[in-house]
């Protein structure tokens, strides 16, 4: 007997949002969407019962605007367990392990989701629970412990199953805006996780902490800002440049902003006709990032599973060995778990600033870092940009069985899937590793410079790309709404 034949009975049942019978309106996609965002936003401000508020640390920290989650919140793991399932799943499919037909077998097809569902709600136990029975990352209160009688680890358990149900909560309403809304779930809680944080960056008037970018520069312009942003004194004028929330930071934002939108515009266009239609022409995109930014979420999230692990280890094992790290106040300040950490902010590396977060880091151990942190993000993202892209469906094989299957042919060639496919070989890979390293090197460069709100480079770049997708999607949706036989033609009906 096959694993498919003996797990079928489990994922073939796993519970799945129905898709829609025919067509879904664009107003009713925005209000599926709209919908769905307002619950995301709901459940980040909700904390979980029995949760000591105030206390203990975020485990996912600078990696949190990618995962998408709040930290002491019910989506405190995020996005997280759907994005280790896909690379699991992805370095399976990519390998032949799973012999699975996802293009053409409809059985295979419900076996893949089911076995994704199923990951995804492992993972989100695996990593629910050692950010509650571990360490002091999400303490349990012990006046609710003594007022309900059950004990510190019964109230552990409590906010175990209220943190594991929200991240199936977040599995489910992916799947809702997926099927009846506009875009992706995942594009679309990253891109509020992230929209968040730049504008209470560029707004933020707390006293509780650092101000915004507006707040800063209006106590400069009225005089009454505090002597550490003063720019008639050295450290009120490297602070004013340098720090977080002004002028490198809006530098840093502007130009991701823009060398994203421009790399989105940047392809090359492989003219097509039609077999049969006199006239008929068209062009194929392969875009400068053809995959997409989403690899760079694999990618950090394989980073932030390992800095897990690191955190873990250090917190539970009192004799771990100082190679593999020494922690200061939860972060790596030595050993391999501090070089595998990604820069993500200037007090990490600049050090002829004077203000590195501990004394003992030394000039070569920020180089090796960054060293590592650079050919992690470039080779990952090339690596992970080919997996996407032959396991989406967009590859040099699958984009000639589509142009085929339209009826189109590129002029000056024979009609034939195999020859589309070797013109497109052409392109596509190189495109796509090109494409994958860049995206990586932008990433790399926007955390090493800092942006507005303290968004990590991977998120600014994951937010601006998804938002120009969504805004392409978007006009899609209005030509198709304005005229229908263009949905039959795109096999949208």
């Amino acid at each position: 007997m096959s694993w498919k034949e003996a797990a079928e009975p489990v994922l073939s049942r796993m519970p799945v949002v129905e898709r829609p019978a025919g067509h879904v309106p664009f107003k009713r996609k925005l209000t599926w969407t709209a919908g769905v965002l307002i619950v995301y936003f709901f459940l980040t401000n909700i904390n979980p019962f029995g949760l000591a508020v105030g206390q203990g640390s975020d485990f996912f920290g600078q990696f949190r605007s990618v995962l998408a989650g709040s930290s002491g919140s019910l989506l405190q793991v995020g996005i997280g367990p759907i994005v280790t399932a896909s690379i699991v799943l992805q370095l399976l499919g990519g390998a032949n392990l799973l012999g699975l037909d996802t293009e053409n077998d409809p059985r295979d097809q419900v076996l893949y989701q089911g076995l994704q569902k199923l990951l995804v709600i492992i993972v989100s136990a695996l990593t629910a629970a050692p950010m509650v029975f571990t360490g002091s990352f999400l303490p349990a209160s012990s006046e609710v412990a003594s007022s309900l009688g059950i004990g510190i680890f019964g109230v552990q358990v409590l906010i175990f199953a209220q943190i594991f149900v929200g991240g199936i909560l977040i599995l489910f309403m992916d799947e809702i805006v997926s099927k009846w809304g506009v875009g992706s779930g995942v594009g679309l809680f990253i891109i509020a996780s992230v929209s968040q944080q730049i504008v209470g960056g560029f707004f933020s008037f707390s006293a509780l902490g650092p101000p915004g970018f507006f707040a800063s520069w209006y106590g400069v312009i009225i005089g009454d800002a505090p002597a550490s942003l003063s720019p008639f004194t050295a450290e009120g004028l490297q602070n004013l440049l340098f720090d977080p929330g002004n002028i490198l930071a809006l530098f840093t934002t502007v130009f991701i902003f823009g060398i994203v939108v421009y790399a989105e515009s940047v392809r090359v266009e492989i003219p097509l006709s039609h077999a049969r239609v006199k006239g008929a022409r068209g062009r194929f995109p392969v875009k400068l990032i053809y995959a997409s930014v989403l690899p760079m979420i694999l990618v950090r999230a394989l980073q932030a599973n390992i800095q897990f692990l690191g955190q873990i280890l250090s917190s539970q094992w009192a004799g771990m060995p100082a190679w593999l790290g020494t922690y200061s106040g939860g972060q790596p300040i030595s050993g391999l778990f501090y070089y595998l950490n990604p820069i993500q902010a200037r007090t990490q590396w600049m050090w002829f600033l004077g203000q590195l977060e501990s004394a003992s880091i030394e000039l070569w151990m920020i180089a090796i870092r960054l060293g590592v942190d650079l050919t992690f993000m470039i080779v990952g993202g090339a690596i992970f940009a080919i997996f996407w892209v032959e396991t989406t469906g967009m590859g040099p094989e699958a984009t000639a069985k589509q142009i085929q299957n339209s009826g189109m042919q590129i002029p000056g060639f024979r009609r034939n899937p195999q020859v589309v496919e070797k013109v497109m070989e052409r392109y596509i890979p190189q495109v796509t590793v090109i494409g994958g390293a860049l995206v990586g090197l932008l990433a790399v460069m926007a955390n090493l410079l800092g942006t507005i709100g303290e968004v990590s480079g991977t998120g600014l770049l994951l937010a601006v790309s998804i938002t120009y997708k969504l805004y392409e999607e978007i006009a899609e949706e209005q030509l198709m709404e304005m005229h229908p036989m263009m949905r039959q033609m795109f096999g949208n009906e």
